[in-house]
């Protein structure tokens, strides 16, 4: 029998919010980013003000993109298109392990620097 590993699911990462919902946000993820889960950490990218996953340093074409400011709530698929996604933006906690980063965020050093960007957006990983 083959085992099926299951992806997490939307929300699962997150502990408390804002009243209201006004801890998300809509945001533009950028074309080309491909397959996200949610629990994603996304930076923008300055020019386009669109966003992809927040890489460990700056990557050409993606300047801003690697500062943290945003953690994906729902799956979505930008492969080939912009796509619209709700976000968390602020005022939130969210669990820690349950967060999905970029490749080369592949310390506890540079995660560490992804939380405390973070947490200058008022999300708070626990």
């Amino acid at each position: 029998m083959a085992t099926a590993t299951e992806k997490p699911r939307p929300l699962a990462f997150l502990l408390s919010e804002a009243d209201g919902y006004l801890s998300r946000d809509t945001l533009i993820i950028a074309s080309g980013a491909g397959k996200l889960e949610a629990g994603t950490v996304l930076g923008m990218v300055t020019a386009s003000k669109k966003y992809v996953v927040a890489p460990n340093a700056e990557v050409a074409g993606k300047e801003g993109a690697e500062t943290a400011v945003a953690i994906l709530a729902y799956p979505v698929d930008a492969t080939s298109a912009d796509a619209e996604a709700v976000c968390i933006t602020n005022h939130a906690e969210v669990k820690d392990p349950m967060l999905i980063f970029d490749a080369s965020v592949n310390d506890a050093t540079k995660r560490g620097t992804k939380l405390t960007q973070l947490r200058a957006k008022t999300i708070k990983a626990r």
